[in-house]
Protein backbone atom coordinates (compact mmCIF):
# COMPACT_ATOMS: atom_id res chain seq x y z
CA UNK A 1 0.00 0.00 0.00
CA UNK A 2 1.44 3.09 -0.92
CA UNK A 3 1.62 6.01 1.25
CA UNK A 4 1.56 9.32 -0.22
CA UNK A 5 2.44 13.02 2.38
CA UNK A 6 1.49 16.44 0.73
CA UNK A 7 3.08 19.34 2.32
CA UNK A 8 4.15 23.14 1.52
CA UNK A 9 0.48 24.45 1.26
CA UNK A 10 -0.60 27.73 2.67
CA UNK A 11 -1.87 31.51 1.92
CA UNK A 12 -0.15 33.77 -1.03
CA UNK A 13 -0.95 36.70 -2.57
CA UNK A 14 -2.15 36.46 -6.33
CA UNK A 15 0.50 36.43 -8.06
CA UNK A 16 3.32 34.86 -5.63
CA UNK A 17 4.52 31.24 -6.06
CA UNK A 18 3.80 28.05 -3.93
CA UNK A 19 5.89 24.42 -3.85
CA UNK A 20 4.15 21.87 -2.97
CA UNK A 21 5.57 18.60 -2.30
CA UNK A 22 4.73 14.61 -2.08
CA UNK A 23 6.77 11.93 -0.50
CA UNK A 24 5.97 8.57 -1.56
CA UNK A 25 6.89 5.29 1.17
CA UNK A 26 5.42 2.17 0.88
CA UNK A 27 5.82 1.67 -2.77
CA UNK A 28 5.91 -1.88 -4.13
CA UNK A 29 6.04 -0.84 -8.16
CA UNK A 30 8.50 -0.01 -10.17
CA UNK A 31 6.80 2.22 -12.69
CA UNK A 32 4.29 4.90 -11.51
CA UNK A 33 2.59 8.02 -12.65
CA UNK A 34 2.37 10.91 -10.35
CA UNK A 35 -0.92 13.66 -10.47
CA UNK A 36 -1.53 16.44 -8.83
CA UNK A 37 -4.98 17.23 -8.25
CA UNK A 38 -7.41 19.82 -6.80
CA UNK A 39 -10.79 20.68 -5.15
CA UNK A 40 -12.55 23.95 -4.34
CA UNK A 41 -15.37 23.85 -1.88
CA UNK A 42 -18.85 22.76 -3.32
CA UNK A 43 -16.24 21.85 -6.59
CA UNK A 44 -15.78 18.22 -8.20
CA UNK A 45 -11.82 17.17 -7.75
CA UNK A 46 -10.03 18.06 -10.97
CA UNK A 47 -7.52 17.02 -12.64
CA UNK A 48 -4.14 19.81 -12.35
CA UNK A 49 -0.93 17.76 -13.68
CA UNK A 50 0.84 14.32 -13.88
CA UNK A 51 3.57 12.70 -15.15
CA UNK A 52 6.07 9.44 -15.25
CA UNK A 53 8.00 9.10 -12.12
CA UNK A 54 11.16 8.89 -14.43
CA UNK A 55 10.30 11.85 -16.31
CA UNK A 56 9.20 12.26 -19.73
CA UNK A 57 6.13 14.33 -20.56
CA UNK A 58 3.89 15.62 -18.38
CA UNK A 59 0.27 16.67 -18.49
CA UNK A 60 -1.64 19.89 -17.61
CA UNK A 61 -5.10 20.86 -17.33
CA UNK A 62 -5.82 23.86 -19.78
CA UNK A 63 -6.22 26.06 -16.18
CA UNK A 64 -2.37 26.16 -15.29
CA UNK A 65 -0.28 25.46 -18.28
CA UNK A 66 2.46 27.82 -18.52
CA UNK A 67 1.77 28.60 -14.47
CA UNK A 68 2.43 25.30 -12.81
CA UNK A 69 5.25 22.58 -13.32
CA UNK A 70 5.10 19.23 -12.15
CA UNK A 71 8.45 17.46 -11.49
CA UNK A 72 9.36 13.92 -10.36
CA UNK A 73 12.67 12.96 -9.74
CA UNK A 74 14.92 10.19 -11.67
CA UNK A 75 16.75 8.98 -8.70
CA UNK A 76 15.75 10.59 -5.06
CA UNK A 77 15.54 8.16 -2.14
CA UNK A 78 12.68 9.87 -1.28
CA UNK A 79 10.63 9.32 -3.67
CA UNK A 80 9.30 12.90 -4.13
CA UNK A 81 7.52 14.82 -6.57
CA UNK A 82 6.86 18.72 -6.61
CA UNK A 83 4.43 20.73 -7.69
CA UNK A 84 5.59 24.56 -8.41
CA UNK A 85 3.03 27.19 -9.01
CA UNK A 86 3.73 30.52 -10.22
CA UNK A 87 1.48 33.25 -11.04
CA UNK A 88 -1.21 32.03 -8.53
CA UNK A 89 -4.82 33.38 -9.19
CA UNK A 90 -7.94 33.39 -6.35
CA UNK A 91 -9.66 30.91 -8.64
CA UNK A 92 -6.03 28.46 -7.63
CA UNK A 93 -7.99 28.28 -3.91
CA UNK A 94 -8.41 24.66 -2.97
CA UNK A 95 -7.16 21.79 -1.29
CA UNK A 96 -4.58 19.98 -3.57
CA UNK A 97 -3.95 16.39 -3.48
CA UNK A 98 -1.15 13.86 -4.86
CA UNK A 99 -1.87 10.84 -6.00
CA UNK A 100 -0.14 7.88 -7.71
CA UNK A 101 -0.91 5.11 -10.47
CA UNK A 102 1.37 1.69 -11.51
CA UNK A 103 2.25 1.90 -14.71
CA UNK A 104 3.61 4.64 -17.60
CA UNK A 105 -0.14 5.87 -19.37
CA UNK A 106 -0.86 9.64 -18.24
CA UNK A 107 -4.53 9.77 -16.84
CA UNK A 108 -6.16 12.93 -15.78
CA UNK A 109 -9.49 11.28 -14.66
CA UNK A 110 -9.43 10.99 -10.21
CA UNK A 111 -10.88 7.28 -10.72
CA UNK A 112 -7.65 5.99 -12.07
CA UNK A 113 -5.78 6.94 -9.22
CA UNK A 114 -5.84 4.47 -6.36
CA UNK A 115 -3.69 5.77 -4.35
CA UNK A 116 -4.00 9.50 -2.52
CA UNK A 117 -2.50 11.65 0.33
CA UNK A 118 -4.66 13.60 2.86
CA UNK A 119 -4.67 16.40 0.89
CA UNK A 120 -2.69 20.40 1.41
CA UNK A 121 -4.87 23.20 1.31
CA UNK A 122 -3.75 26.39 -0.64
CA UNK A 123 -5.22 29.68 -0.50
CA UNK A 124 -4.61 32.72 -2.64
CA UNK A 125 -5.95 35.89 -1.67
CA UNK A 126 -7.07 38.72 -4.09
Amino acid sequence: QVQLVESGGGLVQAGGSLRLSCAASRRTFTTYVMGWFRQAPGKEREFVASRRHNGGRALYADSVKNRFTISTPIADANDTVYLQMNSLEPDDTAVYYCAAREGIVLKNAPSEYPYWGQGTQVTVSS
